[in-house]
């Protein structure tokens, strides 16, 4: 899929939306408990409520990991579930890989080739030969991580650099030169929105992937105003306020609600860029 293609799922849509699934087992409601697989009975529960308000997925491999072996069959049955039933659905990998030679390959096969995504966020701090290996599928998305949304990004991502800009601003600058707007996105958390329009100076074409949005305090209409572009070119993030909207036998239904909330808003926010047909 290439930016064309997902610009048309996001009108098609009506949407932008990206949902994180980051389940964790002491979070989900407790009734699930009664099948083998609890996390994948979330997970399917979430994605069936509300598959056609999303364009994206993105599980956190941190939160299947963590539970092992068991974690990855959950999360290998959850990407199945998707390619069969949705394919239409981005996939992200949300796991901020960095490192270089056969280890960067061997992680490249991991996501792309073992799980299936059609994405992974990766950090560029190693440099070019880090990322290079995931270019080489050219039917995936790299997604490098940008500025983002936790506090501690000023001790290095907002720190001047001798150009005048703020480090950010130099990995963005030269990692966009590095694939075109087809093949590289990068992201960019939503609780710095005024920094997502000097983004654009330099990347006006590119993707961008706002994770912030919801728990974190991020607001929607501020992303946009300072983020969209010709095509969008936004995948906004929300995990914590949609998957954990409810708690009950009627999670799923909550879940549906929040998501619906936030694709009504980019909705209009689509219609008022004269973004729809």
């Amino acid at each position: 899929m290439n930016a064309e293609d997902l610009f048309d799922q996001i009108r098609k849509k009506q949407s932008f939306l990206c949902v994180g699934l980051d389940a964790d087992e002491d979070k989900i409601p407790s009734h699930l408990f009664k099948y083998d697989d609890p996390v994948f009975e979330f997970n399917k529960a979430i994605i069936d409520a509300t598959h056609d308000l999303v364009v994206a997925y993105k599980p956190n491999l941190a939160f299947y990991e963590a539970m092992g072996t068991k974690g990855i069959i959950s999360l290998e049955k959850t990407n199945a579930y998707i390619q069969e039933n949705f394919p239409e659905i981005i996939m992200i990998a949300d796991a901020k890989r960095g490192d270089i030679g056969n280890t960067a390959r061997m992680y490249a096969r991991s996501v792309f080739e073992q799980f299936g995504f059609d994405a992974v966020t990766l950090s560029p701090y190693m440099g070019k030969d880090s990322i290079d290996p995931f270019f080489e599928y050219k039917d995936k998305w790299v997604v490098l991580l940008g500025v983002t949304s936790n506090s501690g990004a000023e001790d290095f991502q907002l720190a001047n650099t001798d150009t005048g800009r703020p480090f950010f601003m130099e990995v963005i600058d030269k990692g966009s030169k590095w694939a075109d707007e087809n093949q590289l996105m990068f992201v960019a958390g939503a609780t710095r929105p005024e920094m997502l329009k000097e983004i654009r100076q330099v990347i006006p074409n590119h993707f961008l992937l706002v994770p912030g949005v919801g728990a974190q305090g991020g607001n929607l209409e501020d992303v946009a105003a300072n983020g969209i572009n010709s095509q969008c070119g936004l995948l906004v993030n929300s995990s914590r306020a949609i998957i954990y909207a409810g708690n009950n036998e009627h999670f799923a239904q909550e879940a549906r609600i929040s998501a619906h909330d936030l694709q009504d808003k980019m909705k209009a926010i689509l219609l008022e860029h004269n973004l729809l047909d």
